[in-house]
């Protein structure tokens, strides 16, 4: 399990990388998907391939849709049903749209992505899902999906990401009274109620079309509260920048969420989902992690150290083996009490094996993970889970709490700017739809 954080931060001081790192298969495999893949060039000049839309000239066939439909299905929990395929069919469609809009928009100026950098957040996806790249394409491949479809989706976010950079990154200023504005909130009410909250924002242009999205937002909402999770959701879907670290904007007071989403939000309790909340320009859905009432420091902010450990196991293991392997964790939890332990302990079973200790900050853990770390002691192992390696645990070597400090004015900085940022990428991509023609069939 590859614990460092796989996502390039924003900095505000020097060259500001906006490309984000595919999240793997166990958590979603999504990225835009606009590029133009050979498959689809391919398919879309062939007579019996049914056209689904015409962008601007390009062709989106049956045969992409499909394939992204499948995707998204494979990547966001969503149960593979004919009702749920009908019901997500339209949404995928307009997500195509937008996302040919983006990459037609990287092709004017320029803006070209090596197969290099493919290749290299590929396997990013293969270490975040603690698989290896030839396990990640099988997967997509048992999900139907073919890996050229899922490059072209990484091919198209950092074209796009780079689009927006160069052409707005120069624009945005942060100035020295919107950073003073925003400490003196933060100060003032040191002392409230702080939310962790997730979001998923579906936006729309026209109002017509608004009762039309309010009826898919409804059925997102109805999938997580069936099971689908939340993050996998809110990557394939939300048009949000937080859509790269599964829909998670973080601790925040009431005071720094729109009106109607705070007011939602100031009612809800930890756990809950809410229904479609709409805005001048979309609809929101939003998910209470957690709240806080203290004026402690940001559990996203703890540090930890942690050891992985593994009881490996073929795919294919016979139930005796599981079972056997199964005990032998409980027995390693049972006796464990350091990590320096562990990593002698767990040679004891077969071929088992341990990781160096890393230290990671919890808020680029992903969900599960944290979630799997949350009260265990310092020394102990985790509930151990069946992975593609085997059985795998998690020592916890180390834990350091953060302090209720306030944020620099460098972290404010960066914040401001990529908020803006992001906004400023919203509105290009409806500028880049007013002006296209689109033909749906």
């Amino acid at each position: 399990m590859e614990l460092t954080d796989v996502f390039v931060s924003v900095s505000r001081r020097g060259v500001r990388k906006l490309f984000r790192s595919l999240p793997g298969v166990a958590a979603a495999l999504v990225i835009a998907l606009s590029a133009w893949p050979a498959h689809a060039q391919e398919t879309a000049a062939s007579d019996s391939q049914a056209i689904a839309a015409i962008v601007n000239d390009q062709v989106i066939s049956s045969y992409d849709l499909d394939q992204r439909i499948k995707l998204v299905i494979l990547s966001s929990g969503i149960p593979n049903t004919p009702e749920n395929i009908s019901r997500i069919r339209g949404q995928v469609l307009r997500s195509l749209v937008d996302e040919y809009l983006q990459w037609q928009e990287a092709r004017r100026l320029n803006i070209e992505v090596s197969q290099d950098e493919v290749d290299k957040a590929f396997e990013r996806i293969a270490q975040r899902s603690n698989m290896s790249v030839d396990q990640i394409s099988k997967a997509l491949e048992a999900g139907g999906v073919t890996r050229s479809t899922l490059e072209a989706q990484i091919r198209n976010d950092i074209a796009w990401n780079r689009v927006i950079q160069q052409r707005f990154g120069p624009l945005v200023t942060v100035g020295e009274g919107e950073i003073e504005e925003v400490m003196r909130r933060l100060e003032e009410e040191s002392g409230q109620p702080r939310y962790f909250v997730s979001e998923i924002l579906i936006t729309f242009d026209n109002p017509a079309h608004a009762e039309e999205i309010a009826a898919g937002t409804q059925r997102l909402v109805e999938q997580i509260r069936q099971g689908a999770p939340f993050e996998a959701v809110a990557r394939q879907f939300s048009q949000s920048a937080s859509a790269a670290n599964g829909g998670d904007i973080g601790w925040v007071h009431a005071s720094q969420l729109p009106d109607k989403v705070s007011e939602v939000v100031t009612r809800m309790q930890p756990g809950m989902v809410s229904d479609p909340i709409r805005t001048l320009t979309g609809f929101y859905i939003v998910q209470l992690k957690a709240m806080q009432t203290s004026t402690g420091g940001d559990p996203m902010m703890d540090q930890y150290s942690l050891m992985r450990v593994v009881l490996p196991l073929t795919p294919d293991a016979e139930p005796q083996a599981v079972a056997r392997r199964a005990r032998e964790a409980e027995e390693f939890r049972t006796q464990v009490s350091s990590c320096d332990e562990a990593a002698k302990l767990i040679t004891k079973y077969v071929s088992g094996r341990s990781t160096p200790p890393e230290t990671i900050i919890a808020g680029r853990l992903p969900a599960q993970t944290r979630q799997a770390i949350s009260g265990v002691p310092v020394g102990k192992a985790t509930v151990p889970i069946r992975s593609e390696q085997g059985v795998e645990m998690l020592v916890i070597c180390g834990h350091r709490a953060a302090q209720g400090e306030m944020p620099t004015r460098e972290q404010i900085d960066n914040t401001l700017y990529e908020q803006q940022l992001s906004m400023m990428g919203r509105r290009h991509l409806r500028d880049l739809r007013r002006d296209a023609v689109v033909v749906y069939r």
